[in-house]
C-alpha cells in the first residue's frame, strides 16, 4: 500500500522477479483470476495514456502498431494499450493494463477496475496498491464508484515493524469515513478534529500524484530549527515541498536540515551515552549510542516535533526516531532514524515523511479538503474497534 504511486499491479504468470533472490517465491505467482482477451485497456482511454505517461493517442496507438489507416481515422479504440514501464526508487516492471469487475465485500462491485499486469519486474516481486492522487490509484477509481468511498482514506500503521513476532494484529486500513470519529466536532475544531492535527496538501505540478504538505521546521528539544523555504511550498517546477509517503521506510532531509537535527540531537545527548560508532557502521544510521534497559524509558533522549504548515505540530512517539538494535556481546543501542536524502534529490519533493514515523498515528488523507491529518492511536484497538462495528 504506497501513498507515492498511482498503479495498482500485481504480479501474473509467468512470471519472473530480477533480483529478487529470497525475497518471495515466484513460483507461487498465479496469474489472475477471469483475464480474457476482452479485458485489455484500449489505447485510447485515459488509463492508457496515464500509464504511459499522458502519451497522444495516436502515439500509443503507433505503439500497438495499429495501421495507419486506423489512426488517421481514429479507429484505433479496438487495440489493446501497450505494455508500459513504471519505476520505484528501488525496482521497476513492465506491465500491460486490464480491466476487471472488482468485488469489495460486504456488497460493492466496481465494473471496469484498471489494474496492472507484471510479467517482468526487477526487484519488486510482490505487488503494490498505489494510493496516489493520479487517475489509476485505487482512491480514484472508487471515486468514480462512491464520493463518499474515494474521497477518504487513513491507515494506523502498527509499531515495531521490525519486529514481525510483536505484530499480534494487521494495520488498519479504512476506505470512506472512519465511522467511528464524530464528524460534527471535527469540522467545529478547524485544523484540530478527533485528536487529528491537519496540515493543508500542497500541489504539484509536475508530480500530481504526491501528496506534499509543507514542513516549516523540527524542534528537537527546546530548539527549533527551522526548515528550508523549499520545504514549506512547491515551486511551478514541480520542486520542494515534503511526501507523505507509506512506501519509504524512513525519513529523508534535505543535507542542511539533517545534520543541523543530528547536530543539536548529539549535542544533547553525546554527554550522556556512549557513541556506538560500530553500529552506526552496520546500520548506516547516526548517531547511535549504547543504553541500558528500555528505549522507552531511556532518558536524556531530546523530543522531536515536526511543525507543518496550518499551525500543525506533530510530537513523535520516541520509538518513531530512535529505535534499539542488539550488538554482538549482547550490549543495546539506539539510532536516529532519519536518514539524509542529500540535496539532489532531482526534480521534485525536498524530502520525505516515510512510514516509521507515521507509527502509533492514524494518518488520514482527505482528498474533498486537500489535508492531510495526524492523531496518536493505539492501532491495534483501532483494529479491534473496527472489527467489532
Amino acid at each position: 500500500m504506497d501513498t507515492g504511486s498511482d498503479l495498482v499491479w500485481f504480479p501474473c504468470a509467468p512470471f519472473e522477479c530480477i533480483l529478487c533472490e529470497g525475497k518471495y517465491d515466484t513460483a507461487a505467482a498465479n496469474a489472475p483470476p477471469n483475464i480474457s482477451a476482452t479485458s485489455f485497456v484500449p489505447c485510447k482511454s485515459r488509463s492508457c495514456s496515464a500509464a504511459h505517461s499522458s502519451l497522444p493517442s495516436s502515439d500509443l496507438c503507433a505503439i500497438s502498431k495499429c495501421p495507419l489507416e486506423t489512426i488517421e481515422t481514429s479507429d484505433c479504440s479496438s487495440f489493446a494499450c501497450p505494455p508500459f514501464y513504471y519505476a520505484y526508487g528501488d525496482g521497476s516492471l513492465i506491465a500491460r493494463l486490464y480491466r476487471e469487475t472488482l468485488s469489495i465485500p460486504p456488497s460493492l462491485s466496481m465494473p471496469h477496475f484498471t489494474f496492472g499486469c507484471a510479467h517482468t519486474t526487477l526487484g519488486e516481486p510482490i505487488g503494490v496498491a498505489g494510493f496516489g492522487r493520479g487517475l489509476l490509484s485505487l482512491p480514484a477509481q472508487l471515486m468514480n464508484l462512491s464520493p463518499q468511498l474515494g474521497n477518504r482514506f487513513s491507515y494506523c500503521l502498527i509499531a515495531h515493524s521490525f519486529d514481525v513476532s510483536r505484530m499480534h494484529r494487521p494495520s488498519p486500513l479504512i476506505l470512506g469515513r472512519n465511522l467511528l470519529s464524530n464528524d460534527k466536532r471535527e469540522e467545529n475544531l478547524g485544523n484540530v478534529g478527533e485528536g487529528f492535527i491537519y496540515t493543508p496538501m500542497l500541489d504539484n505540478p509536475k508530480h500530481p500524484y504526491y501528496y506534499c504538505v509543507g514542513l516549516e521546521a523540527i524542534s528537537v528539544g527546546n530548539k527549533r530549527i527551522p526548515a528550508p523555504k523549499n520545504m514549506k511550498r512547491v515551486y511551478k517546477n514541480g520542486n520542494g515541498g515534503m511526501v507523505v509517503d507509506s512506501g519509504t521506510t524512513f525519513t529523508m532531509l534535505p543535507t542542511k536540515l539533517y545534520e543541523d537535527v543530528v547536530t543539536e540531537f548529539s549535542r544533547r545527548v553525546d554527554r550522556v551515552y556512549e557513541r556506538a560508532t560500530t553500529v552506526e557502521e552496520q546500520t548506516g544510521l547516526s548517531p547511535c549510542y549504547y543504553y541500558d534497559g528500555s528505549v522507552s524509558k531511556i532518558g536524556k533522549v531530546p523530543k522531536v516535533v515536526l511543525h507543518f504548515n496550518g499551525n500543525a505540530s506533530v510530537v513523535l512517539p520516541r520509538r518513531n526516531y530512535f529505535y534499539g538494535f542488539m550488538e554482538s556481546e549482547n550490549r543495546k543501542a539506539g539510532c536516529l532514524m532519519v536518514m539524509n536524502g542529500g540535496d539532489d534529490m532531482g526534480p521534485g519533493p525536498a524530502g520525505l515523511l516515510g512510514n516509521y514515523q507515521q507509527q502509533g498515528f492514524e494518518v488520514v488523507y482527505d482528498l474533498e479538503k486537500e489535508r492531510v491529518g495526524f492523531a496518536r492511536k493505539q492501532c491495534s484497538a483501532l483494529w479491534d474497534d473496527l472489527n467489532r462495528t
